[in-house]
């Protein structure tokens, strides 16, 4: 289960010339060492309104996974699951779409949401996904 997702930027020449030059004289290894510094740089600033806003809605900070089982489980116990994390929520490939839509409530990721096609589509084709 990856950690990481690629994602793409669009940057002028001028600011990606800046980029190459700081790292020509070593205070970066490689542009994305440059970029992952700035990410981290950024969130460090707003660390305080991120942590508010954590709270206030109750998200989960990490990964999160749930299984088959896991879902059957609830769902026996007539279980529903609000979801609501900043990170990574995975769900195996092998849950069926009914019963992540039987179980799940309602699905709200900042980062990363690893499931299967078919899931993804019944969640957001019933109002779940956020």
């Amino acid at each position: 289960m990856a950690d990481t997702e690629k994602i793409t930027i669009n940057m002028n020449a001028v600011e990606l010339g800046k980029i190459d030059l700081l790292v020509e004289q070593g205070h970066y290894s490689n542009r994305t060492d440059f970029i992952r510094s700035a990410i981290r740089s950024q969130l460090e600033k707003h660390a305080v309104e991120v942590q508010q806003s954590v709270a206030r809605h109750s998200y989960a900070i990490g990964a999160m996974s749930y299984d088959r089982a896991d879902l059957e489980r609830r769902k026996a116990n007539g279980e529903r699951l609000q979801i609501s994390v900043v990170g990574l929520l995975h769900l195996p490939t092998d849950i069926p779409a009914q019963l992540a839509d039987e179980v799940i409530e309602s699905v709200k990721v900042y980062g990363i949401f690893q499931a299967s096609a078919a899931v993804k589509s019944a969640l957001a084709n019933s109002g779940k996904l956020k």
